[in-house]
């Protein structure tokens, strides 16, 4: 599997990064999608170092863009295979990320949006160190089954998502929602009314104040 790679920010205030924040992109996008949101959210957290990589795979459907796994269905069990197999390129990469930086191995958080924001929701809660916390927003929870059996942490959750998004319903979010306090895991969620699939300066504003207090905050228990 090649190397995952892509845009790097900051951070803002031009020193050492003290903190890592990985931007995971939605299915037929890249890193240059979501990497202008460290700018803004650099404001919250100046010491914050920004990565926003390409996903693995060219996107399947059309001739640009790029998947972290195919989409085919909807379907949250359905596509546990797919986004297993994300985990494993991008695992390594926060790892080396880190190492890059010279940062310990909890001084990260993770966000995604839609494709990204499943990728960034199975993996950061299965990793041996937890992220500060996970925002994912216009996505769901894949392979909820096998939650109980492999988490590994219990991170502070965000989720955002439009109650007009006709392209992952916000149910999924809901669901998302349940299956995290079953497990035990802390979530806040943000349901944008007439929102379709996007990311709003409502949700922007949360999700810097969850980066804010993730990082102002203790570690989370693995």
């Amino acid at each position: 599997m090649a190397e995952l790679d892509g845009p790097r920010w900051g951070p803002a205030n031009g020193g050492k990064a003290r903190q890592l924040v990985v931007l995971c992109h939605g299915v037929g996008a890249d890193g240059n999608d979501l990497i202008d949101l460290a700018p803004y959210w650099a404001r919250a957290i100046p010491d914050a170092a920004f990565v926003a990589p390409h996903a693995p795979d060219p996107f399947d459907l059309a001739p640009f863009g790029r998947q972290w796994f195919p989409i085919g269905t909807l379907d949250p069990h359905a596509l546990g295979g797919g986004v297993r197999r994300a985990r494993a390129a991008l695992d390594p990469f926060i790892d080396a990320e880190l190492a890059r930086l010279g940062l310990p191995a909890d001084a990260y958080a993770l966000m995604g949006f839609s494709q990204g924001a499943m990728t960034v929701l199975f993996t950061g809660l299965r990793r041996a160190v937890p992220p500060r916390a996970i925002l994912a927003y216009s996505g769901a929870l894949l392979a909820p089954e096998s939650l109980p059996a492999e988490l590994a942490g219990r991170p502070p959750v965000l989720l955002v998502h439009g109650e007009a998004d006709e392209i992952v319903p916000p149910s999924r979010s809901r669901d998302a929602e349940a299956a995290l306090r079953a497990a035990g895991v802390p979530v806040e969620s943000l349901l944008v009314p007439k929102l379709a699939h996007g990311i709003d300066d409502s949700g922007l504003s949360l999700g810097a104040l969850t980066l804010q207090r993730a990082f102002a905050a203790p570690a989370s228990p693995a």
